[in-house]
């Protein structure tokens, strides 16, 4: 039996989305209808009664032909498979969008299986070795009798030979973003990430593809795990931002400890709040550099990402909450100094619920890593009602992949965070040595009422700690520019120096709240 395939392996691969694009794409004609098995009566009602229908049952993991074989097709050798452009699904449509589908590998292994659906009827693209150019000579013969894809790709309108949206490995998804380049991943649901118990990966097992127009698709998914089953469907428009709409319909098939609603997992290794773990030349690497939530009360919150020595869960408990995402607030090439990756231009993603979520939380997990190419972040919605065996739920939200949030709060933004030594810039290291062990934080804000606002005395930064004591904090805004620097410093013995401080701070001017929220988590030691 060949070697498990692990959550880093998935997200590498997934994470070289980008690097799969066909390059001297010939003239585009669309797959011939011959190619299409025959028509069956399809309806999103029917896919619905098929999902609980197949929770109603045990599970059942699917059959993967040539295992073994498809697990020598490493990251290496996947990039010289490639999808035959002349087989474009859609690609001679006049004002379409064209689809191009994943060959299986290593990293998805599953079968996958695509269906286009026109007039309340849908019929399957079978897999075939002749839609993809092999750079092994005699791979093709040997995986004539796989069973499916590993997902599919929306390509940018032609003559572009690049594509903005992709559906490949367990439920995972992602959009290039306006600026065309991809960056984090969405899920169609998270099972228990985080706990003691492994983590489940359902799998979305069929797709099926409306066809598109010059700015638009929708996509039908069937969902299958171990502890659920569900039904999904997805309008993707291609705009700026892009927008992805969800209405997926769950079905229970056991009790489910930690559910994981429209989650988004991301990279953080290193930025300027962690420089001094960084071991590459690069200033930072990261695919978001922070969690936002938008309360259901209207609080704004920022809580900066970290790479912890340990995993760790933080909860944002909330009542029906306006929004939350994974940011990528830095947007200066010279802060990542990389022309290959573009981190700079990595897409900020934005959860916006449709309806009422009840009672729960904004959960983000944070995992160690000591390299790029794991994706250590996860942020997702968590109902407070237990997920029971025999249950049906039914969530509806908005994906944006933008430059940013869409909705921009009425108060400052955090723009940059800083730690170092505490004390005043400057003292001589003899005379910081006598003093307490600290550490400095300095937190940037701008925009919001700071934007015209002149010098002054009298902010006032309201900061708060879990445990230990905070000393020196004030507020001045930065000379020449138009932002404002808070700073602060915390001091904290040695006891509980394996608990985490949990920090918090934002600007007020009288009883006036000027910013949103900053939260951080430190791993406090006893010497900075």
């Amino acid at each position: 039996m060949p070697p498990r395939t692990t959550r880093r392996d998935v997200l590498r691969l997934f994470a070289a989305g980008g690097m799969l694009a066909v390059s001297g794409l010939l003239p585009l004609t669309a797959l011939g209808a011959g190619r299409l098995g025959p028509r069956r009566r399809f309806s999103f009602d029917r896919l619905r009664e098929q999902a609980r229908a197949l929770a109603g049952r045990p599970y059942a993991p699917p059959a993967i032909a040539n295992a073994d074989l498809l697990h020598g097709i490493d990251f290496d050798t996947i990039q010289t498979i490639r999808f035959r452009p002349e087989h474009t699904l859609w690609a001679d449509a006049p004002a379409s969008l064209g689809v191009q589908l994943f060959h299986p590998h290593r990293f998805a292994q599953k079968p996958v299986r695509v269906y286009l659906v026109d007039d309340g009827t849908a019929r399957e693209v079978p897999f075939s070795t002749d839609l993809f150019a092999y750079g092994t000579p005699g791979l093709a013969r040997k995986l004539a009798h796989h069973g499916g894809f590993a997902g599919f790709r929306v390509m940018d309108p032609a003559p572009a030979d690049t594509d903005w949206l992709a559906f490949q490995g367990a439920s995972y998804f992602r959009s290039s973003g306006p600026q065309g380049q991809y960056g984090l991943s969405a899920r169609g649901i998270a099972v228990n990430t985080a706990l003691p118990q492994p983590e489940e990966f359902p799998d979305f097992t069929a797709f099926y593809l409306e066809q598109p127009d010059d700015e638009r698709i929708t996509v039908y998914a069937l969902l299958d795990g171990p502890s659920l089953s569900g039904v999904y469907r997805f309008d993707c428009r291609r705009a700026d931002p892009v927008v992805t709409e969800v209405h997926a319909e769950l079905f229970i098939r056991r009790d489910i400890e930690r559910l994981g609603v429209a989650p988004l997992t991301s990279m953080f290794w290193y930025a300027e709040n962690n420089r001094q773990r960084a071991v590459d030349w690069r200033p930072e690497i990261h695919d978001s550099d922070g969690l936002a939530v938008w309360t259901g009360a209207g609080e704004r919150l920022w809580r900066v990402l970290e790479a912890p020595p340990m995993v760790k869960t933080s909860s944002f408990v909330d009542v029906n909450p306006r929004g939350f995402g994974l940011s990528q607030r830095d947007r200066n090439f010279e802060h990542y100094q990389d022309d290959g990756a573009f981190y700079d231009r990595r897409p900020t993603v934005w959860v916006e619920p449709l309806g009422a979520w009840g009672e729960g939380a904004v959960q983000l997990v944070e995992i160690p890593t000591d390299d790029e190419i794991h994706d250590n972040i996860v942020a997702y919605w968590t109902p407070r009602e237990p997920v029971r065996a025999g249950s049906a739920w039914t969530f509806d939200y908005r994906l944006y992949w933008g430059n940013d949030e869409p909705v921009m709060p009425a108060v400052a933004r955090v723009r940059h965070t800083w730690k170092g030594r505490h004390g005043i810039p400057g003292l001589a290291a003899s005379q910081a040595a006598a003093l307490p062990a600290g550490i400095k934080f300095v937190i940037d804000f701008a925009g919001g009422p700071l934007a015209d606002l002149e010098q002054r005395y009298d902010l006032e930064p309201v900061v708060s700690t879990s445990r230990g004591r905070i000393d020196n904090a004030y507020v001045l805004k930065v000379v020449g520019t138009d932002r404002w620097r808070a700073a602060f410093d915390l001091y904290v013995d040695d006891a509980g120096a394996d608990d985490p401080v949990e920090l918090r701070c934002y600007v007020r001017l009288d009883d006036r709240t000027l910013t949103e929220t900053w939260l951080y988590q430190y791993i406090a030691a006893p010497t900075c």
